[in-house]
């Protein structure tokens, strides 16, 4: 038994028995990750770090808290963010650029340009379809920054390319990076409630069942943003397809194959159900959207005459969701740095070069051997066999022992190490899988796996302080105070439930950071307020996903890629409004999910 100095537990009211006045106390380290990372703009690493810094001194001088047990805290919330969280991120990542210096990417690319010559459709293919794919392998950014190029060296014009990107990038976020988000909200849930249901497996189940409704709408979105009511009158077939199949790829392999799988599952499904549909279907018109030469004219429409400017549709086209391209476009600033592509040199090249047939299959091996592999890892038996020792060991974080208002111990302050069976040691075997069937020397696979640590160094930094933040706020008792104070709210919370998730993307840029930030205060305010806590925590990453595109990181990364940095404003003002309209849309399905309306959809 350790001795009294050594161990805490969590009050609720430190500050004259009130729960209001503790409140104001414990909400400071997330005030200031959020002013700092919103307001003073600054960098994501630092302001962790500050923030957890904010959170320890609250912890020791509010909650009594000792300071021996406020570090341990935050040591085995930055050694969860390192393991198995950026475990799975930094070996997803290789594997990706494991592609990229093999020059097997390059090869995907054009195997998805010459799917369909029409801009609006390669959008979906390669903005939705296959940003989704690598979200589902990478995550953090990396689908923005890839898919953004890509889309420009179709000819996109570089505001709009931004856009798509973003937007694109949300219906697949909460299954990132092998489900990562979904991972740390089943860890950091579990120990706030008794709930049996706050798993990763059946968190994973409960959100499948909202955002594919998401996963509907954004391709439509994505061509009404591209070419206005024309472009969703000509090709709502394939955004439709894209969307109807993305989303029952999403629920049925979320519900019924694997959590981790899920994306993969469903944006190659998606892919092969438009490429099957373009064997049958074409749209009517198929305009050259790419932004002219300055000082040449605009493109005609390929396809029946229209008798205008392909990117300047008529009146009857455009309306309130035309997105043509705004005086701001043509500037010389807003174009892609000359170390870019400009948006037709790329395009030229294609045309004239056919990949074989091996050099295509070689390319697209990587991700059907994650695939195999994941399959294989989640079949009962050998799932079973490895959620044993040694294969999994679980073990009391030494020195840390902290009891809830019951005197029993947190469950949090027990850590699972799954070394085996970890996505992150899944995906270095299907890395060197992929080393072998790409024809990379081991010396050259190395060199990019030691890249990649440098390339994501602040990624690392900045992901060990939040997940330390989230422990000592969870394991401190902040949390439960802001829980207690919410839950005043009673069934109204349920309609704020998913605004929070919303709030915690946009300022921190990350999914998984939003959950280990408020997964435990979502569950927590259900219980006092007698709600269902797993729908709420669902209801955290699932609003959550919507942020992504508004993140000051990710308009950073979109800003950067298209030759815009310091122009993020402008690439926000073209999204902001569908962030708060499908967060509205996704605020009321959790509402009629948490009534008998829809409460048959909640496991």
């Amino acid at each position: 038994m350790a001795a009294m100095s050594d161990q805490f537990t969590i009050v609720t009211d430190p500050v004259a028995g009130s729960v209001a006045l503790s409140a104001i106390f414990a909400v400071l380290p997330l005030l200031t990750l959020f002013v700092l990372l919103g307001a003073v703009r600054m960098r994501a690493w630092l302001a962790g770090l500050i923030s957890l810094v904010v959170a320890l001194v609250v912890a020791v001088a509010i909650y009594s808290m000792p300071v021996g047990q406020a570090l341990l805290s935050a040591s085995e919330g930055a050694a969860f963010g390192f393991f198995p969280i950026l475990w799975i991120v930094l070996n997803a990542i290789w594997v990706y650029n494991l592609t990229v210096v093999s020059g097997h990417f390059d090869v995907l690319r054009r195997s998805m340009e010459r799917v369909s010559p029409d801009m609006r459709i390669q959008a979906i293919i390669v903005a939705f379809c296959f940003g989704a794919l690598l979200e589902a392998l990478a995550g953090f950014g990396t689908p923005v920054a890839v898919t953004v190029v890509m889309l420009m060296a179709l000819g996109f014009p570089p505001l709009r390319a931004a856009s798509v990107a973003l937007i694109a990038n949300t219906a697949p976020v909460a299954f990132g990076a092998l489900a990562t988000p979904i991972v740390t909200l089943g860890t950091v849930t579990s120990g706030a409630s008794d709930d049996p249901r706050l798993t990763t497996e059946t968190l994973g189940a409960m959100v499948g069942r909202q955002t594919p409704l998401l996963a509907v709408v954004v391709p439509l979105v994505l061509v009404a943003v591209i070419d206005g009511r024309r472009g969703v009158r000509q090709t709502w077939p394939a955004a439709a397809v894209a969307g109807v199949v993305f989303a029952a790829g999403q629920f049925l392999a979320s519900n019924y194959v694997s959590v981790p799988l899920t994306d993969i599952i469903a944006a190659l499904l998606a892919a092969a159900a438009v490429v099957l549909l373009l064997r049958f279907w074409r749209p009517a018109e198929t305009p050259d959207l790419r932004e002219p030469a300055r000082g040449a004219p605009a493109a005609q429409a390929t396809g029946p005459a229209s008798g205008r400017p392909a990117d300047a549709p008529a009146a009857s086209d455009t309306g309130r969701f035309a997105d043509a391209p705004a005086a701001s476009d043509s500037r010389p600033d807003a174009r892609p740095s000359p170390a870019r592509p400009s948006p037709a040199g790329p395009v030229v090249a294609t045309a004239e070069r056919r990949d074989s047939g091996a050099e295509v299959a070689r390319a697209y091996a990587p991700y059907l051997i994650i695939i195999v592999i994941f399959s294989i890892a989640n079949i009962g038996a050998i799932k079973s066999a490895f959620a044993k020792e040694p294969w999994t060991q679980a073990f009391a974080w030494p020195g840390l022992h902290v009891y809830g208002a019951s005197g029993k111990p947190l469950s949090s302050t027990t850590f699972t190490l799954g070394w085996l069976p970890a996505a992150g040691t899944l995906m270095i075997l299907a890395g060197l899988l992929t080393a072998v069937v790409l024809r990379i020397r081991p010396g050259r696979a190395l060199r990019a796996y030691a890249d990649t640590y440098v390339e994501l160094r602040h990624a690392i930094v900045t992901v060990m302080a939040v997940l330390a933040l989230a422990y000592v706020l969870n394991q401190s008792g902040q949390t439960n105070t802001l829980g207690e104070f919410l839950a005043a709210a009673g069934g109204l919370f349920v309609f704020l439930s998913s605004m929070l998730g919303w709030i915690g993307v946009a300022v921190t840029g990350s999914d998984t950071s939003a959950n280990a930030l408020f997964g435990a205060l979502q569950v927590q305010t259900a219980d006092r307020a007698g709600l269902d806590p797993l729908l709420l925590a669902a209801a955290n990453s699932s609003g959550g996903v919507l942020g992504k595109m508004i993140s000051p990181q990710n308009l950073a990364i979109a800003a950067s890629a298209v030759g815009m940095a310091g122009r993020e404003g402008d690439i926000f003002r073209r999204v902001v409004g569908w962030s708060l309209l499908l967060l509205l849309v996704m605020c009321i399905l959790v509402t009629l999910q948490g009534t008998p309306v829809l409460g048959w959809m909640v496991p």
